[in-house]
């Protein structure tokens, strides 16, 4: 908040002269540092059942009598229920903050996804596992708009010079909920206040977020109260800005597009690893390699931890290579992308031959799989402003749509396939279509994507251009 603060309050003629270059701190970057927050707290949300669900479920893991426990036998159903409603809202919340703005659309999202984070120790108490799946389909509902919105915002924010930076620094605070959320779930349900404080403390972080959002939030540089004429220049210029227009979306040209379509099954890939890396390791850690809850929640947090800083490493050499034209921005994509699947997919094929008595070496591919996934952040996750900044709201609610169908599968395939958790063999087969599915994703990608401004991202002469109301 005082980083926030600072850079809100800053002399108006001094940011005249700090944006000349256009290079320097800006309120962009404060914009920026909201993004990284509103991920960082909506992964807080979104990851805090993954390991309270272990704690909801075992006996003695607080020293408070008080603490309900459970038993419920229907747990990676619960654990994919907010998947049910993720996929949901993306497109048609992308093509509504195109119409109608992205701000008091986030403070909606944001609010309501904090709300029933809140209310799950409730809904457990009081109606079971189908209350705690109620719960998370409309969190999964509110989270759903997010990635679409966020994405319109840095097509209006992110200068392709720094859309490597800026996207990545953003998405990493998804990274970073979930390094704070299982990192301290653990601890958190084995002391007195116990797992519903988890859910409490991260309804509230959601509920920050949106007061900040309402105070220094703003959908596009034109419409920030602070913002210099000079940074405002730069940044509109570079994305040849298109002020107080909403350019119709060519649906036939974005759907037949090869390159789109490279991004979208990217997507599937980084989901389906995603999803089983979040919702199942701490059980795999738990039952396969013996670690109690303290330990499974530390050591769950750990592959986010690299990523983490793997993707503060990453971007800014991703942009350096494109802007002194090294490789092209395309090449630069898949070169990211690339490293960010390919790697993470050795490594996890190589967890399922792991034997149990050789948990450290487990445990060292899971935080490899973490960390080099990054690549994926300054690679395919920020290629659809780079395909189309007027409709990246749009490709990404299409992509993160059609992707979540699949993170909604891989937790009931899990289910399917290990009936019995203590069963290593069952897991292995987990791994190994995890890192196929990685590696023939990215293979579709090196072959089709591109780093380029489509054709139909601009308006055509004889197409209609709505107003913004």
């Amino acid at each position: 908040m005082d980083v926030l603060s600072l850079l809100c309050c800053r002399n108006g003629e001094a940011d005249q002269d700090l944006h000349a270059t256009g290079q320097k701190l800006g309120y962009r970057h404060v914009q920026m540092a909201l993004y990284f927050l509103l991920m960082t707290y909506t992964y807080c949300m979104r990851s805090v059942l993954s390991v309270a669900i272990v704690a909801m479920n075992s006996n003695s893991t607080t020293p408070n009598p008080d603490i309900p426990i459970y038993h419920w036998d229907n747990q990676s159903v619960v654990l994919s229920a907010f998947f049910w409603g993720y996929a949901v809202l993306q497109l048609p919340s992308a093509q509504l903050g195109k119409r109608f703005g992205v701000k008091w659309l986030l403070v909606g999202c944001t609010m309501t996804n904090a709300g029933f984070c809140i209310l799950i120790p409730l809904f457990a108490e009081y109606c079971g596992s189908v209350g705690v799946i109620i719960s998370r389909f409309f969190q999964g509902l509110a989270q759903g708009c997010i990635p679409s919105l966020l994405h319109n915002l840095l097509g209006h924010w992110a200068p392709p010079s720094e859309r490597s930076v800026i996207g990545t620094i953003s998405y990493s605070g998804a990274v970073f909920g979930n390094i704070l959320a299982l990192s301290t779930t653990g601890l958190i349900s084995s002391s007195w206040v116990g797992w519903p404080f988890a859910f409490y403390l991260f309804g509230a972080l959601g509920v920050k977020w949106a007061l900040l959002w309402i105070l220094f939030g703003a959908d596009r540089p034109g419409l920030h109260k602070n913002i210099s004429a000079a940074e405002r220049t730069y940044i509109e210029t570079s994305l040849a800005y298109q002020d107080r227009r909403v350019i119709p979306t060519p649906w036939k040209a974005i759907l037949t597009s090869l390159p789109f379509w490279a991004i979208t099954l990217s997507f599937v890939g980084a989901n389906w690893g995603s999803s089983v890396l979040m919702t199942e390791i701490p059980t795999y850690l738990d039952k396969i390699l013996d670690y109690d809850i303290k330990s499974d929640s530390i050591l769950s947090a750990a592959p986010y931890v690299a990523m983490w800083i793997c993707s503060v490493i990453f971007s800014p050499i991703c942009d350096m290579l494109i802007n002194r034209e090294i490789v092209s921005r395309g090449g630069a994509r898949k070169i990211f992308s690339s490293i960010g699947t390919m790697i993470p997919a050795v490594s996890l094929g190589l967890v399922g031959f792991m034997p149990k008595d050789r948990p450290g070496l487990s445990v060292a591919l899971l935080i490899i799989n973490g960390g080099i996934s990054a690549g994926g952040l300054c690679g395919f996750q920020v290629n659809h402003l780079d395909l189309s900044p007027n409709h990246s709201g749009i490709l990404m609610g299409l992509t993160n749509g059609f992707s979540s169908i699949f993170s909604i599968i891989s937790p009931l395939i899990v289910q399917y396939i290990v009936t019995d958790k203590t069963n290593l063999l069952s897991w292995r087969i987990i791994f190994i279509i995890t890192a196929s599915i990685y590696a023939v994703a990215n293979v579709f990608y090196c072959i089709f994507g591109s780093g380029e401004v489509q054709a139909w991202n601009d308006v055509e002469e004889d197409e209609e251009e709505v107003p913004i109301l």
